[in-house]
């Protein structure tokens, strides 16, 4: 039995993976509470599928990098490119303005696309030339404790925030208010 190295990789990268997706939602709230711009169900969908992509990434994290928990990743960009790709199509007729407002010349849904793609990338890559061996759980280096301190803490700001924008029920299309705030 092998005895886990003090410095891995590969759980830098997924470290630094995931505070890139805790960076990606941290900012879409902060623009989305500064500007006033409620994100659309696409945009909470592709929300969703960042938050599954940190949780596969605080997997590997926490239990130790595995196949299962890069297939999470995996499937969970895909399915976030799905949706960023749908709506990167809905607004791609030539003037159509698009939803909310651009940063650095695209919307938030085109840069979800390309981050999306980004970590489809990664785990398919991992998945194709990592050797995974079984290695027992771990005390998180400081780098991961901030990356999963700050990837759990958006992920339930972002569930509060939904609950408040959609109540119980379907989120608005073009949503102008917070359902459980009336404003």
């Amino acid at each position: 039995m092998q005895t886990p190295r003090a410095f891995s990789p590969l759980r830098t990268a997924d470290a630094l993976a995931l505070l890139g997706v805790s960076g990606i939602l941290w900012f879409a709230l902060i623009w989305q509470l500064w500007l006033r711009e409620l994100p659309c169900p696409l945009c909470l969908l592709q929300r969703v599928a960042f938050l599954m992509v940190g949780i596969g990434l605080l997997l590997n994290l926490r239990c130790g990098p595995r196949p299962l928990h890069y297939t999470v990743i995996l499937v969970s960009a895909l399915g976030g490119l799905l949706a960023a790709g749908r709506q990167v199509l809905l607004h791609i007729a030539p003037g159509d303005p698009g939803f909310g407002s651009p940063f650095l010349g695209l919307h938030f849904y085109t840069w979800a696309f390309i981050a999306f793609s980004a970590l489809l990338l990664y785990a398919a890559v991992t998945l194709a030339l990592e050797h995974f061996e079984d290695a027992p759980p771990r005390a998180l280096s400081p780098l991961a404790n901030l990356a999963a301190v700050s990837f759990l803490v958006i992920a339930l700001i972002n569930l509060v925030s939904t609950t408040l924008e959609c109540s119980l029920g379907p989120c608005p299309d073009n949503p102008t208010e917070y359902q459980l705030l009336g404003r």
